[in-house]
C-alpha cells in the first residue's frame, strides 16, 4: 500500500511517472535495455536529455539567453561554484532566512567578503525580512537567496530590491511549483529531489553573459559553469536515470496544465492545512501568515511528547515523515507538486481526530 508521504526531500513522485519509468524499466521504447544502462553518448539519451530541456524550458518560458544545466553533487555544491564563477569583485550579498542560505553564506566567505545585508536568525527564521532597502555594497557581485525555506517553512512573496546587482537564488524546495519571470535572476538553481525527480540532479539556469572563462583561480574543471554549458552537460557522464525522471515530471506538470495550474493546486493544498492550523487549538503554525511557504508547512503542539506522539500514531495511519526537522522539532508537512488534494485532506482528517483525542 502506497502511504501518503510529507517528506521534505526526496519526496514523493506523481504515481503515473513512477509507473510509466516501471514499464519502461526493462527495455525503453526497443532499445532491448534500461535507460540506466544506457550510454549517455547513444541516440536514444541524446533525445531524452535534449527533450527535457526543451519542455523545462517551455514550462518556464525561459528566454534564449539563459542556458539550462543538468548538474551532480546537490544543491550545496552550487554555494561553492556560485562564488567561485561570479565573485569577479570578490564581494557578494546574502540575505539569510534558513539553514540553507546560511550555509551557502557560509561557504562564500572562503572565497571572498560575503556581506550578510538582512537575517530573520532573530525569530528562528519564522519570516521574511524586508528586502526593499537593503544596504547592498555597491560592489557587490551578485545578490543570493534562498527563495523557499524548506526547513522553516517560508517563502520570498516579493523577490529583493537587488538595486541592479545579479540574483542568485536557490529554489530546491519552491522549483516549478508556481509561475516564475526568469528574467528576474541571473541564476536559479534548485536540487529537483523535492518537486523533481529522485536525488542526483541539480538543475541550474543561468545567464549566458554569466558563464565565462573568468572564475577564480583554482575552481576545478567540473565547477566551471562553462565546462558544463560548452558540454550541452555532457561533459562526463550525467545523472542519466534521474535527468530521464524528471523529463517525465516536466511532461506530467504539461498535462497537468502547467505552472498555473500547479500554482492553483497547491494553494488549494495549503489552504486547507493551513485554515486548520489556524482555527486548531492543539496545533499551530509557526510562520508569519504572509511569508508561509507553499511547500513546507511546519507546525507544534507546544508540547514535545505530544509532537513525538502524533508523529508515531501519524505513521501507524500512512501519513509518513511528518516529524520537523532535527534542527527545529515539531511537525512539518511538505506538500510538493505530486502530492494530492485527497492526502492533505486526509491530514487533516486525522489531525482533527487526534486533537479531539488529545485536546
Amino acid at each position: 500500500m502506497r502511504v501518503y508521504n510529507f517528506s521534505a526531500g526526496p519526496a514523493m513522485l506523481p504515481e503515473e511517472v513512477l509507473q510509466e519509468a516501471a514499464d519502461e524499466m526493462l527495455d525503453y521504447r526497443g532499445t532491448g535495455m534500461s535507460v540506466m544502462e544506457m550510454s549517455h553518448r547513444s541516440k536514444a539519451y541524446d533525445a531524452i536529455i535534449k527533450e527535457a530541456e526543451k519542455d523545462i524550458r517551455e514550462l518556464m518560458n525561459i528566454p534564449d539567453n539563459y542556458k539550462v544545466l543538468f548538474l551532480q553533487g546537490g544543491a550545496s555544491q552550487q554555494f561553492a561554484a556560485v562564488p567561485m564563477n561570479l565573485m569577479k569583485n570578490k564581494k557578494a550579498a546574502y540575505i539569510i532566512t534558513g539553514q540553507w542560505a546560511k550555509k551557502a553564506y557560509q561557504e562564500a566567505k572562503i572565497y571572498g567578503d560575503a556581506v550578510a545585508v538582512a537575517s530573520s536568525a532573530d525569530k528562528t527564521f519564522s519570516y521574511i525580512p524586508d528586502c526593499s532597502d537593503l544596504d547592498i555594497p555597491e560592489d557587490a557581485d551578485y545578490v543570493y537567496i534562498c527563495e523557499n525555506n524548506t526547513i522553516y517553512g517560508t517563502k520570498y512573496k516579493t523577490l529583493p530590491n537587488t538595486k541592479g546587482h545579479t540574483l542568485v537564488a536557490d529554489v530546491s524546495s519552491c522549483f516549478l511549483s508556481e509561475p516564475v519571470d526568469v528574467t528576474k535572476y541571473g541564476v536559479i538553481y534548485g536540487g529537483v529531489q523535492k518537486n523533481i525527480g529522485p536525488a542526483g540532479v541539480v538543475i541550474a539556469i543561468i545567464r549566458e553573459d554569466l558563464i565565462t572563462d573568468d572564475v577564480l583561480p583554482g575552481t576545478p574543471t567540473m565547477l566551471k559553469w562553462k565546462t558544463q554549458a560548452d558540454n550541452d552537460s555532457l561533459y562526463n557522464t550525467p545523472p542519466c536515470y534521474g535527468i530521464y525522471i524528471c523529463g517525465k515530471v516536466f511532461k506530467w506538470i504539461k498535462k497537468m496544465g502547467g505552472l498555473e495550474a500547479m500554482k492553483a493546486h497547491n494553494e488549494k493544498k495549503a489552504k486547507i492545512l493551513y485554515d486548520f492550523l489556524d482555527s486548531s487549538k492543539l496545533f499551530k503554525g509557526t510562520v508569519e501568515p504572509k511569508d508561509r511557504s507553499l511547500m513546507n508547512v511546519p507546525f507544534v503542539t507546544g508540547n514535545e511528547e505530544l509532537d513525538a506522539k502524533f508523529v508515531k500514531e501519524a505513521a501507524a495511519a500512512g501519513f509518513v515523515n511528518l516529524k520537523g526537522h532535527r534542527t527545529v522539532g515539531g511537525m512539518r508537512a511538505s506538500i510538493y507538486n505530486a502530492m494530492p488534494i485527497e492526502g492533505v485532506e486526509k491530514l487533516v482528517e486525522f489531525m482533527k481526530k487526534f486533537e479531539a483525542e488529545n485536546g
